[in-house]
């Protein structure tokens, strides 16, 4: 036997002594590591006593290295938005860097002028502008702010993003709710909104649309199925198409008027909407068939009638709005309920398209409802894509779960 001593344990290294005093102020410290832009309270050390809500501060990491600069409010449910991550000292300046870029990346390297003057011009934490999201409508701008330190500085913004864009008008969504909670002033934006038109007209790939601020839902228009409409439009040739909760037209329009469809049949709850539809036909001068209804019951209804389609569009609104189990479970179930409906108004052959914009729904368990939901019915579906928003919805890599666009795209067998 070795009678030689037991090894010692080595002792865990002190924690670095961090002199907090020589730190650029304002500041805060970060109590984990973590390259998330969203910083929840329980992720937030210790903050200098001069920040104020709104400010711009320097961040820093559980050892006291500089880890970037983000947007600091304390009483928000993200107390701190980083903005952007590094090692050197970073500034104001920073803002007018990100929204350069931003907008260089949709007008000079995607070129969307060349097919549209309807876009996302800035994503929020995928352009690194955590809390702000601007959406471009011809020469006006639909802006919409999550964050007080935003808020603050938009008005200073908006004359680069003008230059920048080729714009000339600005409306600035704020949800009640959340301004409040983040101590956003209700008449922050008034005079910018009063301004700005109410309607403008838009064109997307060849296509002509009306987008009603005041009535529409969020920014009156979803830029993020641009491609998708344009890809329907190779399958709805002398096609009968049904598209469920069509909203305002977007791809009803695209399989009449590109993709030569002989009949669409355009389905959704909100008058609104259909009435919204129906003028942009009108400006197309496109022959659609609208129905005013809820989409599970017409497609009951239609189911009973044994009605089928060459091609069946789904693009229903969002169903999933929490992680709690129950409230997860229910908008899982509504997913898969419409999907089989819908599947099953599908002539054999036909094409499936369906969407999800559940951020809290991931594309494989999407996947695996609709592909239950043809199971259930003993048909098969035949994928041949996947796809999501365009190239204007960029994500960080750091911030994955910003995705949230989900299309399947199937032939029903």
């Amino acid at each position: 036997m070795s009678d030689s001593l037991p090894m010692e344990k080595p002792s865990k290294a002190p924690p670095p002594v961090v002199n907090r005093a020589a730190w650029p102020k304002p500041w805060a410290q970060l109590k984990y590591f973590t390259f998330q832009p969203a910083i929840f309270p329980r992720l937030l050390g210790q903050v200098s006593p001069d920040a104020r809500p709104g400010d711009f501060v320097n961040v820093y990491d559980k050892n006291g290295q500089l880890t970037g600069g983000g947007l600091f409010n304390p009483r928000a449910k993200i107390p701190l938005r980083v903005v952007t991550h590094s090692t050197e000292p970073v500034t104001e300046a920073y803002f007018e860097t990100a929204i350069r870029r931003a907008v260089a990346l949709r007008r000079e390297l995607f070129k969307l002028d060349e097919t549209t003057d309807a876009y996302r011009l800035i994503n929020s934490d995928g352009d690194g502008l955590s809390g702000l999201t601007i959406d471009r409508y011809a020469d006006t701008l639909l802006c919409e702010v999550y964050s007080l330190g935003i808020a603050q500085r938009l008005p200073g913004w908006l004359p680069l993003l003008h230059e920048l864009a080729g714009t000339k008008f600005a409306r600035v969504q704020v949800d009640h709710d959340l301004g409040s909670l983040e101590g956003i002033k209700p008449s922050t934006f008034k005079e910018t909104n009063a301004a700005a038109p109410r309607l403008v007209k838009i064109r997307e790939h060849g296509v002509r649309y009306e987008v009603d601020f005041a009535e529409g839902h969020k920014t009156g228009f979803f830029c993020d199925q641009r491609e998708n409409r344009k890809l329907l439009a190779k399958f709805t040739r002398g096609a009968r198409v049904l598209d469920l909760c069509c909203y305002t037209g977007g791809f009803s329009l695209n399989a009449k008027v590109a993709g030569g469809a002989e009949e669409v049949t355009s389905v959704d709850l909100d008058e609104a909407a259909i009435a919204q539809a129906k003028r942009n036909a009108n400006l197309n001068q496109a022959r659609l068939k609208f129905v005013h209804a809820d989409a599970f019951a017409y497609a009951r209804q239609m189911q009973q009638n044994g009605e089928k389609w060459d091609v069946v569009v789904l693009d229903p609104p969002k169903f999933i709005f929490t992680r709690d189990d129950h409230g997860n479970w229910e908008g899982r179930q509504k997913y898969e309920d419409l999907n089989l409906l819908a599947i099953s108004l599908v002539k054999p052959g036909g094409i499936f398209v369906t969407c999800s914009c559940s951020g809290l729904l991931s594309l494989e368990d999407f996947e695996q409802h609709v592909i239950k939901a043809a199971h259930r019915q003993n048909r098969r579906l035949q994928f041949f894509d996947r796809t999501g928003p365009g190239p204007d919805h960029p994500v960080y890599s750091n911030c994955l779960e910003s995705r949230y666009l989900k299309v399947l795209w199937a032939r029903v067998v």
